[in-house]
């Protein structure tokens, strides 16, 4: 097979690649050549362009610094022009003729105002140019521009400005309004409301709306009156902002312009002749550096495999070369640090024998078996395959293996490149996502268990109901005297009643806890809690053999608590504690113990909350909780028997904490487990 892929081409093809290499060489150059001068042209075609854009920009800003001087100059000649009004005094009588005269001068102003100290208006006169804009009624003392503007100009003792606001007009429509409060000397100010797109046709120059849009804009760029032509279609768009800041206001002039592209063809032309010269130029110098290049071509190839190396040992993929009989003869750094050995223990480890150091011991055979079939010949998936390794220290990881034939530059496979990525953070993340995947599952069925709760709670409680109603009409039928049998009757069917009755709290309970609703708590006596649950417990404990003591503290305060939900907590620890009990191999007493008490040890000794706190504990004699287990206790739906739901002492908690007390457990003394939850007291 060897001899087969060693065969030389044949002579004709020999020759024709000797003919193209000769005409790419003769040609190579003059190639360079045409995309040299190319590349000029196109660059000074491109400069060309730059400049004149830069031009017709420079131009436009020009322009733009032009109308805001010219607006500024206009804003504050009509300011004086209304402080003036005030200089012969002013007359209510003769006033409103004076403002009518400015107003016909003006006619970027709608509206003049003369307001006291208060800002109450006292005359006013609108524009003879225009429609009302303004009611009367709308221009009060509380009027929120006009008070900005004013109290600006007080406390610059000059003319002031309003921000921009909204006037609409009936019928639809509006326009964009700004105010200008100048102080009078005696008391008072006179307010000059600006329509800003008559500011824009009176104040800016007629010729810069000529050909281009000229707008006013806030700060932010939000646009609130334009004047100027549209754009065409073809041109490109050219635009030039400047501030125009006012005392008590700051508006932005924008001026959009619309160019036709700019012309490059009489700037190219003078320079096209000596981008022609320079590129013959730079041939001539290629030209008599072509022979100092040819010996530089080994120092070249030096270059070019060391920057290769270099790349080689940066990467973080290991690299492995093999040979055809299953030699490595190249490993990069990245390899070695996966496995941890050397390249000369690799290399030295891989003479005569098919077995590597870093493959496992108990894989050996299997990795034999695929290095075989490679040698023989056999191509290895595209997309990759998996294997486990073995580092110098024994450690075993993952790894995605990418194999392909190695082929010198004569077409002849001479072997096998590898390349290794180690998949262990893949998998710790896959193993992490798995996790997540079953809590998510572990949270639907939670949620399936709320559904079912809530509908069990409505199909129980009319079966409940009818129950209580039996029992009621039981002891109505036996009568309030019963005696004998008859009383022990009576007594028997109280009982039903008021378990039925505690069935249907409990469901009311359940059925709002799962919904979510906020509970009424009430101060209950631990006692209270105890006697609740003893009847039922006591039932359960006279069944297993198991005696029952509860130890209450003096003067215990009472529960703050919602007291179904916390009987449930109480009767769920004291079953589980008797059922831990009830085993084959139990040796001992059986006594379960319920015990209430204050904690003290909540917010550190003399904490103003230390007796705030009750602490309920359940313990039992049993044969105690695993660590194994223990890890695990409240996780919902684990259980440790076979007819258990694995729910109980995740609610349990969830009620607890609900409450804002804790619930926990540990070994009892000397066998078994002490469960405590607290409650928050009175």
């Amino acid at each position: 097979m060897e001899e087969a892929l060693a065969v030389a081409p044949p002579r004709w093809a020999l020759s024709a690649f000797a003919r193209l290499r000769s005409l790419w060489q003769r040609w190579f150059l003059w190639l360079i050549l045409a995309v040299l001068v190319s590349a000029l042209l196109v660059t000074v075609v491109w400069l060309a362009g730059r400049h004149e854009v830069e031009q017709v920009q420079a131009t436009l800003d020009r322009d733009t610094a032009d109308a805001v001087s010219d607006l500024r100059i206009g804003l504050q000649r009509n300011a004086q022009s209304l402080r003036a009004t005030q200089a012969s005094g002013l007359d209510r009588t003769h006033w409103p003729e004076a403002a009518a005269s400015l107003l016909r001068e003006h006619r970027e102003w709608i509206r003049l105002e003369w307001r006291d100290a208060a800002l109450r208006p006292l005359e006013a006169v609108n524009t003879p140019y225009r429609m009302r804009l303004v009611a009367d009624e709308s221009r009060g003392a509380d009027q929120s521009d006009v008070g900005l503007a004013c109290a600006a100009a007080r406390k610059l003792g000059a003319p002031a400005y309003s921000p921009s606001h909204y006037v609409p007009i009936l019928g639809g429509g509006g326009v964009e309004v700004m105010e200008l409060c100048v102080p009078i000397d005696a008391g008072g100010f006179l307010v000059a409301s600006y329509s800003l797109r008559d500011t824009l046709i009176e104040l800016v120059g007629h010729t810069l709306t000529r050909g281009q849009e000229v707008a006013f804009t806030e700060a932010d760029g939000t646009r609130l009156v334009a004047l100027g032509t549209s754009r065409r279609t073809g041109t490109r768009v050219f635009t030039s902002q400047q501030l125009i800041d006012l005392p008590g206001a700051a508006l932005m002039l924008r001026v959009d312009g619309w160019r036709a592209a700019p012309d490059l063809f009489p700037n190219v032309l003078t320079a096209l002749v000596t981008a022609i010269s320079i590129a013959l130029v730079s041939v001539l110098v290629l030209l008599a550096r072509d022979t100092r290049r040819r010996l530089r071509a080994e120092r070249d190839l030096a270059d070019a495999l060391a920057f290769r190396k270099a790349m080689e040992d940066s990467v973080i993929t290991g690299l492995r070369a093999r040979d055809l009989q299953g030699r490595i003869t190249y490993v990069n750094p990245a390899f070695c640090e996966m496995v941890g050995f050397s390249p000369e223990e690799l290399m030295a480890g891989s003479g005569e024998a098919l077995e590597a150091p870093y493959w496992p011991t108990e894989l050996a055979h299997e990795y034999q078996q695929r290095q075989a079939r490679r040698l023989a010949g056999g191509m290895p998936p595209r997309e990759g395959f998996e294997s486990v390794f073995m580092r110098k220290d024994g450690t075993r990881f993952p790894v995605l293996i990418f194999e392909a034939p190695l082929i010198n530059a004569q077409r002849v496979q001479t072997g096998w490149m590898s390349a290794f990525i180690d998949i262990s953070e893949q998998r710790r993340i896959e193993e992490l996502s798995r996790a997540s995947q079953e809590r998510l599952q572990a949270s639907a069925r939670l949620a399936t268990v709320g559904e079912m709760a809530s509908l069990l709670s409505h199909e129980l409680t009319q079966p409940l109901a009818a129950i209580a109603s039996y029992a009621t009409g039981s002891l109505n039928m036996l009568g309030p005297h019963a005696k004998g049998e008859q009383a022990e009757v009576a007594m028997a069917v109280r009982r039903i009643a008021e378990q039925a009755d505690r069935a249907g709290q409990v469901i009311r309970s359940v059925h709002d806890f799962v919904r979510r609703r906020d509970r009424t708590r009430e101060a209950v006596a631990p006692q209270a809690l105890i006697d609740a649950v003893l009847p039922l417990v006591r039932l359960q404990a006279r069944k297993l053999g198991v005696s029952i003591e509860v130890v209450l503290e003096d003067r215990l305060p009472a529960a703050v608590c919602d007291r179904t939900l916390v009987e449930q907590v109480l009767l769920n620890l004291a079953r589980n504690a008797m059922q831990a009990m009830d085993t084959p191999d139990h040796v001992g007493d059986r006594v379960l113990r319920l015990r209430v008490s204050r904690v003290v040890a909540v917010g550190g000794p003399g904490a103003e909350d230390a007796r705030r706190w009750l602490e309920f504990s359940v313990a039992d004699l049993g044969c105690g909780i695993s660590e194994e287990v223990a890890g695990r206790l409240f996780t919902p739906f684990f259980t440790t028997r076979a007819d258990g739901m694995g729910l109980g002492l995740s609610l349990c908690r969830t009620v607890v904490e609900q409450h804002g007390g804790v619930l926990m457990f540990e070994p009892n003394r000397p066998r078994g487990t002490v469960f405590r939850f607290t409650l928050p007291s009175t």
